[in-house]
């Protein structure tokens, strides 16, 4: 990809570079803000014309008819009974809005916001002719980036993930005092081929970091993607994606209901939580991979990861029912402990203060006018 391939230790995985020799210090060098990751797993969609800020604004579940120039958020598009179908992050330029979606969702992402279009002043554009990188704001990285990003409207493209704080309009459910993706500010600047060659050319092996680096990052955070905790059932609710990328008091959408419902009155029916796997088996478990509690089968691993400082660790969405405590994942055979973090609790919904309506007496019957 790009000039990424000529940098020495490069190995490609699926969607693009796997690492560049070593994705330990690779996870380092990102959180440092000395290195750039090639993210080929990914795909940008341009969204053009007068109309499209409102337009997304009415079919998706963020907020975004008044998204000012350079900022950036998040969107989900969900089926009627609101459960997440396609995920993108979001920035406006000014002129165009850019969407980033994993890479096997770009194509279904821009053949449903297509079908939407009706007579909406919209056009939508897949973009694979670019590429996209991702960094950690604040260091070298940043600068080398943003300087090779497009701008087409004055102001380079560079997507700030809104993972780090909740937004207006969201929720968390994760009872944590300090949220581990607060400290993450992950970045993604849309680049054309030819800059994003050039800056290859400049960058040496300890520049660059590879998927695993990126991946085991956003592990640790607790965020969520398509491409792993998103199945046919999946509720934003469950993985506490309502944070970042659902927005509770806007206009009505497709899924809004549910979405409301399960919120305002009820539980979600399943639940993500972080595991801190045992190491001493060193086997990772794959996304799949099935999750007891004692000798019941209660979930499966969305993502797992080998993080440079916390060790093995992974992401499993689990039933709502599953006990708070240790689990175990079987993986290849063999059984791995793993300690359990809650993340979105068991009771998560019926969060909102409901009025309740005042139970009403039995009033006392007339008194009978012959016992006096």
């Amino acid at each position: 990809m790009a000039g990424f391939a000529d940098i020495t230790g490069a190995v490609a995985g699926d969607g693009g570079f796997a690492h560049f020799g070593d994705p330990i210090r690779e996870q380092r060098r990102l959180i440092g803000g000395t290195a750039v990751a090639p993210l080929g797993d990914r795909v940008a969609l341009e969204v053009s014309g007068p109309e499209r800020l409102t337009w997304l604004d009415s079919i998706t579940s963020q907020s975004v008819a008044r998204l000012a120039p350079g900022e950036s958020t998040e969107m989900l598009v969900l089926d009627p009974q609101g459960r997440v179908e396609h995920a993108a992050g979001v920035l406006d330029d000014g002129a165009s809005t850019w969407l980033i979606a994993d890479a096997a969702d770009a194509e279904p992402l821009g053949a449903w916001l297509s079908r939407m279009v009706f007579r909406s002043q919209v056009t939508v554009a897949v973009r694979p002719d670019l590429v996209l990188l991702g960094f950690v704001d604040g260091g070298t990285a940043a600068a080398m980036a943003t300087a090779a990003a497009l701008a087409p409207n004055g102001a380079p493209l560079v997507w700030a993930d809104p993972w780090q704080r909740v937004r207006a309009g969201g929720h968390q459910y994760a009872e944590v005092t300090e949220h581990p993706g607060a400290a993450l500010g992950w970045r993604v600047a849309i680049v054309e081929v030819e800059a994003a060659e050039a800056l290859a050319a400049t960058l040496g092996h300890d520049d660059a970091a590879g998927l695993l680096a990126a991946e085991a990052l956003r592990v640790a955070a607790w965020r969520p993607r398509w491409a792993a905790e998103v199945d046919e059932r999946s509720l934003p609710h469950e993985s506490d994606w309502i944070r970042s990328a659902v927005h509770l008091n806007k206009g009505c959408y497709r899924g809004q209901e549910t979405v409301a419902k399960v919120h305002n009155l009820g539980h979600p029916p399943r639940r993500l939580a972080a595991l801190h796997l045992d190491g001493s088996e060193d086997v990772l478990p794959e996304p799949g991979s099935p999750v007891f509690a004692g000798d019941d089968e209660v979930g499966h691993i969305t993502s797992s990861a080998r993080h440079h400082e916390e060790g093995p660790i992974a992401l499993a969405i689990l039933s709502r029912r599953t006990p708070v405590g240790d689990l175990v994942v079987r993986a290849d055979g063999v059984d791995v402990a793993a300690a359990q973090q809650v993340i979105v609790p068991a009771d998560a919904g019926a969060t909102a203060d409901i009025p309740r309506l005042t139970r009403l007496s039995r009033r006392p019957s007339a008194p009978d006018p012959r016992d006096n």
